[in-house]
């Protein structure tokens, strides 16, 4: 796929994220975000739909396969990967989100859906408990958030450490606030999309 123009990309109008994607998967970006933003509007809320919008980035890089099938299907498959990562089909959690209630809003099979979320999930490399996809009410109790390696290779969950491991472990990145500060530092928390830049 030949890269556009300038003049070809003005037109083009910014939303946030956008600077992160090639010119020529800017136009599938947006109009992936679009149908994203509304469903998060309608039925979550700004934090999902950022995390939404990080997935979406990092989908929207050279090689991916989003320019191929109905922008619904990939965006319902944004959806529903943020969903398996923060358990929306467990009627214990909140919000809860049945697989069937996405695909309908989207306008698409449950089975498309599904697909197309194996898609990103593995292109990505997201996992269950994936703390980079997690939403930071959440993020409390997902252990993997915590697992911090130390040099001797041994791992240990850093909530348990000193205060100056702690912060030594915020500052590298490793973990996503302090712990001990954690009504803080959730109220500022800043969703973080470095999985999707850096496997793009």
């Amino acid at each position: 796929m030949g890269r556009k123009t300038a003049a070809a990309t003005e037109a083009v109008p910014r939303i946030s994220g956008s600077e992160e994607v090639p010119a020529e998967f800017r136009r599938v970006y947006l109009e992936l975000v679009s149908l994203t933003d509304e469903f998060c509007n309608e039925r979550l809320d700004t934090e999902y739909q950022e995390l939404c919008r990080g997935t979406a980035i990092g989908l929207c890089q050279d090689g991916s396969p989003v320019g191929r099938g109905k922008r619904a299907s990939w965006a319902s498959g944004i959806v529903y990967t943020i969903g398996w990562v923060n358990f929306f089909g467990d009627p214990s959690t909140d919000p809860y989100l049945r697989s069937e209630e996405i695909a309908q809003w989207f306008g698409v099979s449950v089975g498309t859906m599904q697909s197309k979320s194996k898609i990103i999930r593995e292109g990505l490399q997201i996992t269950s408990l994936d703390p980079e996809f997690t939403h930071s009410s959440l993020l409390d109790d997902n252990p993997l958030a915590w697992m911090v390696e130390l040099t001797n290779g041994m791992i240990i969950d850093i909530r348990h450490a000193p205060r100056e491991a702690q912060e030594a472990a915020f500052e590298h990145g490793l973990i996503p606030y302090i712990p001990d500060d954690r009504s803080e530092s959730k109220d500022s928390y800043q969703v973080v999309h470095a999985k999707a830049k850096r496997k793009s």
